[in-house]
């Protein structure tokens, strides 16, 4: 079942919760993730990052994500996440997505707008909803482990991302405040006032990037401070790489279908935690 990303962040700001937005540019990660979604009977945000095309391109994962979500009994928003342009956005849609991220957050500001709204112009057409961004993170969606400090000059202004969320019309915005893509070198620093600030100014739910590796009580205190989509894939790369390490260390014989299997497994039980942190149901399910 697929549904709007209004709609389902309108449920989690009503219930005070967060959705898990997950990438999922493998398809052990695709499997595994809808696998939880349906355990857990919690919306979920199936994403596909343009920096991912290298691992697997739209055109092959796109059509299998958005058949999957239809026919599966778990209910989905489908996400073209940090996209660099109208055109690679505009096929994602053209798939069957009926979301998209527009990232312009590294160009000067005004070239950041100007960006944003044409996408929010093309996506609202189509009744799609657009997340922004503004305000940098370090590291990268491929979860580049050299990463993992973030540099507190570049988080979002509030004052500034108010100003954006009013001239590009985006249904929700992500924002720099503490986290960074990839893998932790150091424990992060969440500035949590900033996260009450931006609640309070930008009038749209807010977005978490680089959601892997946080503690629950991080996540938890992030959502009670008004996050409302946290995105995730590093962690879940990761517990799929060590599954599929453990698969061949018990037998050194097993063919690679087997080791999917295990990835698969890894991913399924990663995300359902996740998802269990996110929604509240950890401990409860």
């Amino acid at each position: 079942m697929i549904v709007s990303l209004s709609n389902a962040l309108a449920e989690a700001e009503r219930t005070g919760t967060a959705l898990a937005a997950v990438n999922v540019p493998f398809f052990e990660a695709l499997l595994g993730t809808i696998d939880a979604a349906e355990a857990t009977g919690v919306p979920v945000i199936l994403q596909h990052a343009q920096v991912h095309e290298g691992v697997m391109p739209l055109d092959d994962v796109g059509p299998a994500m958005v058949a999957l979500a239809q026919r599966s009994s778990g209910i989905f928003v489908l996400h073209i996440d940090h996209g660099d342009d109208l055109d690679y956005i505009e096929r994602g849609l053209n798939l069957g997505f009926n979301s998209a991220m527009i990232d312009g957050s590294r160009l000067p500001f005004e070239e950041n707008v100007a960006r944003t709204r044409e996408v929010v112009a093309m996506a609202k057409a189509r009744g799609v909803d657009v997340e922004g961004e503004i305000g940098v993170m370090t590291g990268n969606e491929n979860g580049d482990p050299s990463q993992g400090v973030a540099d507190a000059s570049l988080y979002t202004d509030p004052a500034q991302a108010s100003d954006f969320v009013r001239r590009t019309g985006v249904s929700a915005l992500a924002a720099s405040f503490g986290t960074v893509h990839g893998l932790y070198n150091q424990a992060p620093s969440i500035d949590y006032d900033r996260i009450d600030a931006l609640r309070e100014a930008i009038g749209v739910p807010l977005v978490m990037h680089g959601g892997s590796g946080l503690t629950a009580d991080e996540y938890r205190r992030c959502i009670a401070h008004g996050v409302r989509k946290i995105n995730y894939y590093t962690y879940l790369a990761k517990a799929a790489l060590e599954a599929a390490r453990t698969s061949l260390a018990d037998d050194r014989t097993t063919l690679f279908p087997m080791l999917a299997v295990a990835a698969r497994g890894a991913v399924k039980t990663d995300v359902t935690a996740f998802v269990d942190i996110l929604s509240g149901r950890e401990g409860h399910a």
